[in-house]
Order: structure tokens, then sequence, then C-alpha cells
């Protein structure tokens, strides 16, 4: 029988009509809600029993930049991941191998920008620092900052970005983005005023990223990058962790250079313990969970689903990145 190999989380519980769609078109799934971290490595893969007959592969953290997952899988025809980037998939590489790489584009957009407009009012707010003193008995008055008034700075401008500028727009926010293909009509209609790369960096008080991973912005945010932004500024990062040099964050953060910061992607997943942004305390860490909700789980599940039954049906799936 045809099989998928799921390593999305909460895929038993939170994607069963997804499951059940793929069931009714003659594909068993599989998954091991067991497993710690649940992506595969190649070697997993290699032993894996049932892997010739794993026809397509729903992922969330699994590098298939290596040649040797496509190997080991000799009859895969899709790679799905299971939200919006894949930098962790190699198209080209995928295509060599007959593999459709798939992704579910707008799905999670809205999740990721609530979680976005809910850190920056933790970190003006000092909400997670608040609520550690007061488990410790404290009764700490510390001034925080209002959102209402001041600039808020878009790197990138595409649908996450977009329901940002929306929902910041009811704070009384000024906000500029920079695109490299910028979208001035949607802009205008959200009151935002495109504008240029560095601006964006060194003129606003929050800066968020909305920006994919790729060799050119490798490490943006380094030392020199995060010396011009203004003084006592936010930074946010819930887009992809290769973006920031976290050690030249955690010095600007503990030199009072940068008031706080925000990330929920990471260059090594899980964090290593002895990541020197830990040692901060004016930020808000999340474990690569912008999308973590319900709705966007159920999004993501149906639409990974339906492209990869119609890549095994033979047929042109909607939401392809590698044609």
């Amino acid at each position: 029988m045809q099989k998928v190999l799921v390593s999305a989380s909460h895929y038993d519980t939170l994607c069963a009509d997804a499951w059940k769609l793929f069931e009714e078109n003659g594909l068993e799934v599989i998954f091991d809600p067991k497993k710690p971290f649940p992506a595969y490595t190649t070697e997993e893969i290699l032993a894996l029993p049932e892997k010739e007959d794993i026809v397509a592969a729903v992922i969330g953290m699994d590098d298939y930049r290596d040649e040797a997952k496509y190997k080991a899988l000799p009859n895969l025809k899709a790679v799905a991941k299971f939200g919006v980037g894949v930098d962790n998939i190699d198209g080209e590489l995928a295509k060599k191998y007959g593999v459709k790489s798939l992704n579910a584009p707008g799905q999670n957009s809205n999740a990721v920008a609530e979680l976005t407009v809910g850190v920056v009012l933790d970190l003006l707010r000092h909400v997670i620092p608040l609520h550690k003193d007061m488990e410790k008995g404290l009764w700490p008055r510390i001034l925080g900052a209002e959102l209402k008034g001041k600039t808020v700075g878009l790197l990138g401008f595409g649908a996450i970005a977009r329901l940002v500028a929306k929902k910041l727009q009811a704070f009384d926010t000024q906000i500029i983005a920079y695109d490299l293909y910028p979208n001035e009509k949607l802009a205008k209609e959200l009151g935002v005023r495109m504008t240029t790369q560095e601006e964006v960096i060194t003129g606003c008080d929050i800066v968020s990223l909305h920006i994919p991973a790729t060799p050119e912005t490798y490490h943006l945010f380094n030392a020199e990058t995060i010396a011009s932004m203004k003084d006592g500024a936010y930074l946010l990062n819930l887009a992809r962790g290769a973006l920031v040099d976290l050690d030249a964050l955690a010095e600007a953060l503990q030199s009072g250079k940068l008031s706080g910061a925000a990330l929920d992607a990471f260059e090594t997943e899980p964090l290593p313990l002895d990541a020197s942004i830990l040692k901060c305390e004016n930020v808000v860490l999340t474990p690569h969970t912008g999308a973590e909700t319900v709705e966007s789980y159920y999004n993501v599940s149906m639409t990974t689903a339906k492209d990869i039954i119609a890549v095994v049906k033979g047929e042109e799936p909607e939401h392809c990145v590698n044609r």
C-alpha cells in the first residue's frame, strides 16, 4: 500500500480530516506521535521498514537538501512543507528525482501575524519579566511603553506582513515597509508607506522580519546592521533563523543598544541550552510556534493533503514550487 510519511507535529490530534482524506484515497499515513522531535534524519529514514512504499512526505523542519534522503525513498513523488517556507527543501534536487516540492501559502499567515502582534505587546510591557518576578513573590513597578505613535518597519511585505500591518493600524502606529517587489496598491490600502530597506532598518522603533532565508539574506542582521538600528529599538524575527546573528543580537540586548527582541525561528532547532540569547532578559523566545494554532493546522493539513493526492494520481497540484 502506498504511504505518506508525516513529521508535522500533532498530526494525529489536529489533522484528523486530512488523515481521513489520505485514507479515502488509498494512502496510509505513517506518523509516530512518540517521536521527541518529529523531523526525520536521513539515518532514521534509512531505518524505516516501509521506506520503499513511501510516495509522499509531509514535513516540518526535516532537511530535504540531502540527496541521500531521495535515494532512501526511491518511490517518493512529493514532499510537502507543512507551512510556507521551503528553504529546507532543495527544489532542483527534488526535481532531479522526479519529486514535486509543495507548500501551503497563506494558510498559516494569520496565526503568525497574530503572534507577531502579541510579542510586540509582551516586549513593550515587559510581560514575561513581570511574570517571572511575581513567581518570586515580588511586586515590581516597571515602566513599559505604548504602541501608539511608534514607527514599525516591515522587512518584506508578503501575506504575513500585510496582515501584521492591518492589525497594527488599530494601535495608531506609523508603518513603513520594504519589499523587493513592492505592491504599492495594497500598501496604500493598508496605510503603509513603501520605502528602502535602509530606512526600515535604521529609522524604526520596531523592526519585524518577513523575508525568506537565502544566501543573500544570511545573517542580514549582524553586528554592523544592528548597530545601524535606532537606539532602543526592538527586533522581531518570526520568519527564518538564518536572518539573524544570535550572538550579535545578544550583545546588543545586553549592552542596551536594543530594548528587546522576539524570536520564533533559529538556525539550530531545538535551540541549544548554551545559546547566548538565553542569557538575555529582554527577549521573548518561542519554539518555532508561529503557525501552531488549531485553525492553521486544519488549513495547512488539508491544503497539503489535497496536493499530495493530486500528485499521486498524476494530476497537477495547486501549490508546487519546483515546476
